[in-house]
């Protein structure tokens, strides 16, 4: 059993990753800033290291986020920053700041979005979580009163799709989570370019809670997480996890041919009767009906293959551009 002496400052690193978030990340600077420090003084079990640090990853931003990031750390040692060379998508930023944290020493990282929509003041409640032996603390929405419609129907229907798919993701869970320096090295064992962090995360099979959290209108800006980002996550997900899309393009081949085979013996049964049948309605429908489905199946196939293909070259995930705050951070012990 892990043994997490209470007495002992947790080193601590949050992860934020930015992009275009020039009009939030002062006002969320600011509640970070506050928020460590009073864990830092605190007087209970649950308090940080002088050593932990709140650490940006500038998202390939075309902003002015990555000056504002630089800016940050010049004025407190609390925040460091790295910027990445393009932008690579909000599940690469992730893993680069939990890979980057753990190797500057971190004995666990929490992960949260830069606009700290999810509400920051839980994290006391991961670190308890953390502290009594969990490696991994899901950061679990309480409700998404915040969420218009659309967002909410579909958010619930994608938990139950992927949950269908054999995906056992946490219901209404985000990327604010924690994870234990352990649990971001064995992540890292994955080696798949398209990232779907909340499924592989599930897999790692170590201890595990839940910490519910409110959410909160975002003060300024909009979020940049849009339709097109949710289709791509929700695709990296279904096809990382699941052959179930494939099995079912078979089903609907042999549901089409059966139709096909139903409507040819109805034909020759027509004729043997002598009714005449026009028949340009049930060509048309039949003609539309294959093609769909044919169609439906090749693009299935063809994410896999595309994915697939993808992986084979085994590129590198991202490539750092600058960093702020991190050399003179590294424990340089052996």
């Amino acid at each position: 059993m892990i043994d997490r002496t209470k007495e002992k400052a947790i080193r601590l690193y949050t992860v934020l990753p930015c992009y275009n978030e020039e009009e939030i990340l002062r006002s969320s600077a600011e509640k970070m800033m506050n928020l460590y420090k009073r864990l830092i003084n605190a007087e209970t079990d649950v308090r940080l290291s002088d050593r932990s640090r709140i650490m940006f990853i500038n998202d390939g931003s075309s902003d002015s986020t990555w000056s504002i990031i630089q800016e940050l750390c010049n004025q407190d040692d609390l925040f460091c920053g790295i910027s990445l060379s393009k932008n690579c998508g909000h599940q690469i930023a992730i893993f680069a700041g939990m890979q980057y944290a753990v190797e500057y020493n971190a004995e666990c990282v929490i992960t949260i979005d830069a606009d700290l929509q999810q509400d920051a003041e839980a994290i006391p409640k991961f670190l308890k979580m953390y502290l009594d032996g969990c490696d991994i603390v899901y950061g679990v929405r309480k409700s998404r009163n915040t969420d218009g419609l659309f967002k909410k129907s579909s958010a619930n229907l994608y938990y139950r799709f992927m949950n269908l798919l054999g995906c056992n993701i946490v219901p209404q869970s985000a990327d604010y989570r924690l994870m234990s320096a352990r649990a971001v090295r064995s992540l890292a064992e994955y080696r798949e370019s398209n990232l779907f962090i909340r499924g592989l995360v599930t897999e790692l099979g170590y201890k595990t809670d839940v910490v519910h959290f409110d959410v909160s209108r975002r003060e300024a800006g909009k979020s940049k997480y849009n339709l097109k980002k949710m289709i791509a996550l929700a695709l990296d997900g279904i096809t990382s996890f699941s052959t179930k899309p494939l099995r079912w393009t078979l089903f609907f081949g042999l549901v089409a041919s059966a139709i096909s085979v139903v409507m040819m013996i109805t034909t020759i049964v027509d004729y043997i009767r002598g009714v005449t049948v026009p028949g340009w309605s049930t060509l048309t429908i039949s003609i539309w009906f294959i093609g769909g489905v044919q169609l439906l199946s090749m693009g299935i196939m063809g994410e896999y293959v595309g994915r697939t293909y993808i992986e084979s070259k085994h590129r590198p995930r991202y490539f750092i551009g600058d960093t702020v705050g991190i050399d003179h951070d590294r424990d340089t012990r052996g």
